[in-house]
């Protein structure tokens, strides 16, 4: 009973004890790729450091079979081995209590290669049209203890020496170079060098058939990309970028890369995007295998900063590495911040930095909920970890970081992250160490400054008034619920008067405050001055501004006399307060009036963007002006389309490729009959001929989205031939993108059968998200009919992981009534799980959210009157 006790004592927790700690592992895995099983052995140098007759690590899913401890004094066997599912926890049991000082832990165990793409799991690749088995790990967050017993948490990191037996064939791959391999018969043991000090989310092993192209980096660092075979040309654009960023990031750190080699390796399945693995970054294809004739301008430029977010980690993350999950924004905001930052050196052409802002905005859009999570997050469960990994730690983090750099200037920011990184090189760091070192650096006491961006949930909206020669500014927290929250922040606040030279920046430390502007201006009664808050959007917060005001700016887009970024952040804000019935349709409609000329690519993206919203929103408030608000959103987009038409121009610049691809969707699924009919035209002839000129890798998108707005159980033509270049694809960006297609029909009968297309094996588990997201706005209810009857299915098929949330997000969040809501809680009141919890609380008040607007909308007598008039205005 004591003894039980006891290890209820120790389990009990998130957070293993702290009496011993792991120094060393020697780790030998035998894989038996035919029956998709393994076997290991584990040898942990560890320091007792508190005498204990327990010692408790991590372990999921593993057979363990033999364990003994050896120190000084003899060798132990346990009395007791108890593995926890639940906790996680592998407990070892002594009679004799161990002492103080080092020892060694050996384990002896095995496991099935799982099919659920974490831990270490199994995938499949051709090789002559036949199928055959590969191995791959994914540990982070918390399922190295799924492949081999360790102290599964990011601040006990060790040193790893690896083995690994394998088919003589095959390549395997590790997180350092390779020493010696031997060979048995047609067995090859591989044998790597031993790492530095690294935490265990980092360890990585891959055994599959690849070829490689290797480069050097200027400080001698080897680097490979390895790609299916006969691809390996796909992985030069990857491997260009991972050389270059591997430099410029050396230089801005100053600091050098850490390791011998850097191997970047795409894998078959794979269920994020890519994985930062110390040495061994793991991609899913489409995201390292660049195609010329197939990859998309967005697939191309998604493809840098992925690769540059994951060169980085071997920085921030890797080499620092957050002390526990509750700091995960250091890893992740940090480098999607420098991501950034490296492609805009790389590409300076693609002003990649005006696009960060749909980065920002994804943060704003979550953290306005109230069910959203501070930056600095606590976690009481392994399994909710996962679902941190999200657009609060991406999006808000990567914005508060470039709202700090903006504020403190990009030089002393670059010359703190070096300090920080040399301080911490090899350790574990919190939240307050960098703003420390931030404040030491600059001068600026920044964890009060940042303390509320990230400690607590939320943001300001700044509301705006003038009145003669003062502006009143005042905060109150953001909800779209439109609830009043009680947050307070200090908020950098920086605007501009009639003109980008007239400008003024100051904090905004208290709930209110006033700012005299007549060193400015002498009065803002002046009806041409407009007021701009927030320049370049670089704030992490709302501007609500007064009706005069908002006249004023709706004229500055007009006229032309605003940058990009800022007409962006104008219409982003606009769309927001009137989500959260802060404002009215009709002011939102009158606003996205006055883009009727726009160009460029970032504002045209938000407008299409609002314009999707909306249509959802009003199907459902004012069903009976669905046609004429399409018609308005068609006027709204004619002027750019008819300059970009479907061709590209020889030297075209790369906004025009990108913006191509977006308009003429949108104007497909708002139902534009030139479009439409142009569209299926050009379907037609790729039906004959496969490299047809007539449709791009941009353009394709449009094409099969009318061939899918057109299908239905009765006119299944094209739906069957798309189907078929589905199936004969032999590019994954061209699966991809059928993929993210095929559920735009606005036929119930095939969407539902589009959906189970999805379940069956013609579809890899991991592109079930392209196929999820795509939709269509009239068949989301069937759609949610259609997850209660399959739920079961897909848990089994799927695994309580990534893919996971992405069914409750996708399914959940488009469904627009209370009574919806209310479905979904009563539905998963007994399924709930903690890889999916924080996800679905979300989803369900987004759904709150969009049916308070939805009743806020009826109750406005004018707007159908004013859709009717804009429609009708060409």
């Amino acid at each position: 009973m004591e003894q039980k006790q006891s290890i209820e004592q120790l389990t009990g927790r998130a957070r293993l004890p702290n009496f011993a700690i792991p120094r060393r592992y020697d780790l030998h895995l035998k894989l038996d790729l035919s029956a998709c099983t393994y076997s290991g052995t584990v040898q942990i140098n560890v320091s007792i450091v508190e005498e204990t007759k327990f010692l408790v690590l991590n372990a999921l899913e593993l057979d363990v079979h033999e364990v003994c401890f050896t120190n000084s004094h003899g060798q132990y066997r346990p009395s007791d081995v108890v593995l926890d599912g639940d906790e996680e926890f592998l407990v070892l049991v002594f009679d004799q209590a161990l002492g103080v000082g080092e020892g060694v832990l050996g384990i002896g165990f095995s496991a099935v290669l799982n099919a659920h793409l974490k831990g270490f799991y199994k995938c499949t690749y051709l090789d002559g049209g036949e199928k055959k088995n590969m191995a791959v790990t994914q540990f982070e967050p918390v399922d190295a203890r799924r492949c081999f017993p360790c102290w599964d948490e990011p601040a006990l990191k060790a040193t790893f020496k690896i083995a690994v037996d394998v088919p003589s064939e095959l390549t395997a791959l590790s997180n350092m170079p390779i020493i010696s391999e031997k060979l048995d018969a047609n067995v090859k043991t591989v044998y790597f060098e031993e790492s530095p000090i690294m935490s265990t989310y980092l360890v990585a092993v891959v055994v599959g058939l690849f070829e490689h192209i290797e480069d050097t980096t200027s400080d001698g660092v080897k680097v490979r990309a390895y790609c299916p075979v006969g691809k390996s040309d796909k992985g030069e654009f990857a491997l260009n970028l991972a050389v270059k960023t591997l430099d410029l990031f050396s230089k801005y750190f100053s600091t050098p890369y850490s390791l011998p080699k850097l191997d970047m390796v795409a894998v078959p399945e794979f269920s994020g995007g890519a994985m930062e693995n110390y040495g061994l970054i793991t991609y899913r294809e489409n995201e390292m295998l660049y195609d010329h004739l197939h990859s998309t301008t967005a697939r191309k430029q998604r493809m840098a900063i992925v690769v540059a977010h994951e060169v980085a980690h071997q920085w921030f993350g890797n080499l620092v590495t957050m002390e526990w999950w509750t700091d995960l924004w250091l890893n992740e905001g940090f480098a999607t911040w420098v991501s950034y930052m490296a492609t805009d050196i790389l590409f300076p052409e693609w002003k990649i930095w005006s696009q960060f802002l749909q980065q920002t905005t994804g943060g704003l859009v979550k953290d306005a909920l109230e069910q959203s999570h501070p930056i600095e997050v606590e976690i009481h469960h392994a399994r909710s970890i996962l679902e941190v990994f999200d657009d609060i730690s991406y999006k808000k983090g990567s914005a508060v970081i470039r709202m700090l750099q903006s504020y403190l200037g990009d030089d002393i920011f670059q010359k703190s992250l070096s300090s920080y990184i040399k301080r911490y090189s090899g350790k574990n760091a919190k939240t307050e160490d960098l703003w420390s070192v931030l404040s030491e650096e600059s001068g600026v006491k920044v964890s009060g400054m940042m303390d509320a961006w990230t400690k607590e949930k939320g943001y300001p909206v700044i509301s705006v008034k003038a009145k003669e020669h003062i502006l009143e500014f005042e905060q109150t927290q953001f909800l779209s619920s439109g609830l009043q929250g009680d947050g307070n922040w200090i908020v950098p606040i920086n605007f501009s008067l009639g003109s980008y030279d007239r400008h003024k920046s100051f904090l905004l430390e208290t709930k209110s405050r006033e700012v005299d502007i007549s060193d400015l201006v002498d009065s803002l009664d002046n009806e041409q001055l407009w007021v701009k808050i927030n320049i370049d959007q670089s704030g992490f917060y709302r501007v609500n501004y007064e009706d005069k005001l908002a006249a004023r700016l709706r004229k500055a887009i007009e006229h032309n006399s605003l940058e990009a970024t800022d007409k962006f952040g104008i219409l982003d804000d606009a769309y927001a307060l009137c989500e959260a019935c802060e404002q009215s349709l009709s002011s939102l409609f009158s606003l996205m009036d006055v883009y009727r000329k726009e160009v460029d690519y970032i504002v045209l993206t938000k407008l299409i963007d609002v314009c999707y919203n909306v249509v959802k929103i009003s199907s459902e408030a004012i069903p009976d002006s669905a046609n004429d608000l399409k018609q308005f959103f068609i006027n709204l987009l004619l002027f750019p389309a008819e300059k970009l038409g479907w061709e590209s121009i020889p030297g075209e610049d790369h906004f025009s490729a990108l913006l191509r691809a977006e308009i003429l969707q949108a104007l497909v699924i708002f139902g534009h009959d030139q479009t439409q009919k142009e569209a299926l035209d050009r379907f037609q002839t790729l039906l004959n001929d496969r490299n047809t000129p007539l449709l791009s890798a941009d353009t394709k998108g449009a094409a099969y989205i009318a061939v899918m707005r057109n299908a239905s159980i009765s006119n299944r033509k094209d739906f069957e031939s798309l189907l078929n270049v589905y199936r004969k694809a032999n590019t994954v960006q061209e699966k991809e993108r059928i993929l993210r297609f095929l559920a735009s029909s606005p036929d119930p009968d095939t969407v539902v059968e589009v959906l189970n297309f999805f379940l069956s094996d013609e579809v890899r588990d991991q592109d079930i998200i392209y196929g999820l997201i795509g939709i269509s706005l009239e068949c989301r209810e069937i759609a949610w009919i259609w997850l209660k009857e399959n739920w079961d299915l897909i848990l089994s098929k799927y695994g309580a992981g990534m893919l996971l949330t992405h069914f409750v997000r996708d399914i959940v969040t488009p469904l627009c009534s209370n009574e919806k809501a209310d479905e979904v809680e009563e539905f998963f009141a007994s399924r709930v799980h903690p890889a999916i919890s924080m996800t679905l609380k979300q989803s369900i008040a987004q759904v709150r959210i969009k049916a308070r607007w939805v009743e806020h909308i009826r109750q406005q007598q004018s707007v159908q009157e004013l859709v009717k008039e804009l429609a009708g205005k060409k």
